[in-house]
């Protein structure tokens, strides 16, 4: 496994980038999670885009287990959202490509997501609460879409010029 940079913002090109679906599941895409598992697991987040480390390929990670805890990662190829609830929920959003920034994010409090698994296996998994709420972030990376894009638009800007001033500062 090897420890991959992660892009943060205000790399927005890369990370607004469409993500392109997974041939097949194989061992170069086993290899691509492990190491997305080993970057999210150092940085430490709960989970992880293949675009937040320079791969446009519609892969991710995730495991919520929390520290001291067995570790329970879920790996997705080509994951789709097929079905949300009209119930809401709010979560205060954090993402690593955008580092210690929160902010609270509205989304649907269940979703019905279809994907294959290590193996290569078509999956469908009904996801609540908190993993509702990191499977939808993730997928939204691999369309080009970040959790500030939920928010405000005055807050947005204000997150990206801050950005944007400490890279200018050297301070990224």
């Amino acid at each position: 496994m090897t420890l991959r940079p992660i892009i943060t913002l205000p790399d927005e090109k890369i990370l607004r980038e469409i993500s392109k679906p997974v041939i097949s599941v194989d061992v170069q895409t086993r290899k691509l999670w492990d190491d997305m598992l080993e970057t999210m697991y150092h940085a430490p987040g709960i989970g992880l885009a293949a675009i937040q480390i320079g791969i446009a390929q519609r892969a991710i990670v995730v495991d919520l287990s929390k520290d001291g805890e067995e570790k329970t990662p879920i790996f997705l190829a080509n994951p789709e959202i097929i079905w949300s609830s009209e119930a809401q929920s709010d979560y205060e959003e954090g993402c690593l490509s955008i580092p210690e920034y929160y902010e609270m994010v509205t989304r649907p409090s269940e979703v019905k997501v279809r994907y294959l698994d290590r193996q290569g296996q078509p999956v469908e998994m009904h996801a609540a609460g908190l993993m509702a709420t990191c499977l939808q972030h993730e997928i939204d990376h691999l369309n080009g879409v970040l959790f500030i894009d939920h928010i405000s638009r005055l807050k947005r800007e204000r997150v990206v010029k801050k950005f944007q001033k400490a890279q200018k500062l050297g301070k990224l």
